[in-house]
């Protein structure tokens, strides 16, 4: 597990996506949609696994049809370990850990 850390995180609404520029030079651009997508909370996680196996990233990229959904609203640092996002539909539950955000990171460096 990467233990890497950021130094900033920036939030773009108008370009809705997330930047994280990484402790070791990495630099991870995450859509809203994306992020709403891969959010980390029991429920969408159960969600997600209960589901067929996705298809790879790189194959197919639907947007959620939901807007409110992936509406950014606030991002809250927790701790040294996480933030979590608040979404226009009001959900809140996600707690993105730095390893889980490293992880996850669209790039093409970390796809597949």
């Amino acid at each position: 597990m990467d233990t890497t850390k950021p130094k900033r995180v920036q939030a773009q609404r108008s370009k809705k996506r997330l930047i994280i520029e990484w402790e070791d030079g990495h630099r991870g651009e995450y859509t809203f949609d994306y992020l709403r997508a891969h959010c980390p909370c029991a429920e969408c996680r159960e969600r997600r696994e209960s589901g067929t196996k996705q298809p790879s990233a790189n194959l197919l990229s639907l947007p959620l049809v939901d807007a409110a959904a992936t509406r950014l609203e606030s991002i809250e640092k927790i701790g040294n370990y996480a933030i979590q996002i608040v979404w226009g539909d009001g959900h809140r539950y996600g707690i993105y850990a730095w390893p889980y955000l490293r992880q996850i990171c669209p790039c093409e460096e970390h796809a597949g």
